[in-house]
């Protein structure tokens, strides 16, 4: 137990710092920019969801490689891991430059709909969301990147391309929202500006490392003929998991249509506690990563069982990092909301919030340590039923219920969250406990 809970941190503590980074920058971000006022947090607020349904969809291809890989890795095949990883690569190159085309030509129309008649103002914030789609497209890139990377067991390259990338988007949005150091003051789009240039330097590391030292490795700069049986395989899984990412993305972003009605206040607060709780949030997607990767290099070496406990070791270790963040979260709740804004009414609203849903993470959680641990033995077909209904059927209905016909405000729309992660994180903990273990192979394209 005490090596495998070992070799668990070893792989997830740099995937925490990564995520965590990702999650603390971007806070960071929010703190700096809630300085401007409400609606600038509200804008960057609607923009943070919409980028992530934007990301959900193509995030497949990273997950997919993640786990593929993985398992290539554990059976000594990295031939054909080279190969999957080159379709999805091809792929996402694709689609980087729809998502550019998105971001040029119809940012003011996507803010202009989610917002609806509560919010006119977010269409002000159409070049910061702009900026955000530009930083996304080298954002889909570096996820597959980091995939590959984690599939062979290395953590430490996507932190170090996360951090540094984190580190300059710091840098600009501070200098470049208002003006110090000698730099322009250019408000909400200089924070705009410095997520792209954030992401930009990430994809410059992970280039580097994957054509410099990972070359004498698994001769990377070879060149690899698409093949169309791996070909099908990949995109199939990565379709799954992308629309499973989509479901949750989406399920979020309905919620927070359902909360922008309720006042740009309302959804400041909504999205300070949401920034909140991402802290936690990113931890559960580290260890869930972790998972992933133990999980499918064990079945690669044709042993399940140790794969199957791997998965438990994780969810143990994962839990204890969530119940220490939760405490911390709770009985400082009302601190922590004050850190973000200086009105008043949105920070008691959103301190509230962090204290009620403080310990909803453990729940996250068990979602994504199980999740992992699907992922790493393929049964992505579940992973998307299962998001499809909790997203569509049991999340987005409880929250109009609760805000719309019961009329209990921001409180409600969270009472909705907390059931539908309590609801979901336990079905997919049933699910791999629940799996015939004798029964799992290796994923082979048909």
């Amino acid at each position: 137990m005490w090596k495998n809970w070992g070799m668990i941190l070893r792989l997830a503590v740099p995937s925490v710092v990564s995520f965590a980074s990702a999650t603390l920058s971007g806070t960071i971000s929010l703190i700096m920019v809630g300085q401007l006022g409400p609606l600038a947090i509200a804008v960057v607020g609607v923009t943070n969801i919409v980028i992530y349904n934007a990301w959900a969809i193509f995030s497949g291809f990273g997950h997919s490689v993640n786990y593929l890989v993985a398992q290539n890795y554990g059976e000594g095949n990295m031939k054909r891991g080279m190969e999957r990883t080159y379709v999805a690569l091809y792929t996402c190159v694709f689609f980087a430059a729809l998502v550019f085309a998105v971001g040029l030509w119809f940012s003011p129309e996507i803010l202009r709909l989610i917002g609806g008649e509560g919010s006119k103002n977010l269409i002000d914030g159409s070049a910061y969301m702009e900026l955000r789609f530009y930083a996304l497209s080298f954002g889909l890139m570096n996820f597959v990147f980091h995939g590959f990377f984690r599939g062979v067991g290395d953590t430490v390259t996507p932190m170090m391309t996360s951090l540094f990338g984190n580190i300059v988007m710091i840098f600009f949005t501070y200098t470049l929202t208002y003006g110090h150091w000698g730099f322009p003051e250019w408000g909400l789009t200089g924070a705009g500006i410095a997520f792209l240039l954030g992401e930009a330097v990430g994809f410059l590391g992970c280039v580097i490392m994957f054509y410099g030292p990972y070359n004498r490795k698994f001769g990377t700069r070879r060149p690899t003929r698409l093949n169309p049986k791996e070909s099908k395989l990949l995109l199939q899984e990565s379709g799954k998991l992308g629309i499973q990412e989509f479901s949750l993305s989406a399920s979020m972003l309905i919620f927070t249509v359902f909360v922008a009605s309720l006042g740009e206040e309302a959804l400041a607060a909504n999205e300070i506690a949401l920034s909140v709780m991402s802290l936690g949030f990113m931890p559960a997607f580290a260890f869930g990563s972790t998972a992933t990767i133990l999980v499918g290099q064990a079945i690669g070496r044709g042993n399940p069982f140790l794969a199957r406990r791997y998965g438990t070791d994780t969810m143990i270790v994962g839990s204890m990092f969530l119940l220490v963040i939760g405490t911390v979260e709770f009985f400082f709740s009302g601190s922590i909301a004050s850190i973000y804004t200086d009105n008043k009414q949105v920070a008691e609203t959103a301190g509230f919030l962090i204290m009620i849903s403080a310990f909803l993470q453990l729940f996250d959680g068990l979602l994504n340590f199980y999740a992992g641990g699907l992922r790493g033995i393929g049964d992505t077909s579940f992973l998307l039923r299962i998001s499809f209904i909790m997203g569509f059927f049991v999340f987005v209905p409880l929250a109009y219920l609760n805000i719309y016909v019961f009329e209990w405000g921001s409180i409600g729309a969270w009472l909705a969250l907390y059931a539908y992660l309590m609801v979901f994180g336990t079905s997919v903990m049933l699910r791999f406990y629940r799996t015939d273990w004798l029964k799992v192979r290796l994923k082979e394209a048909g």
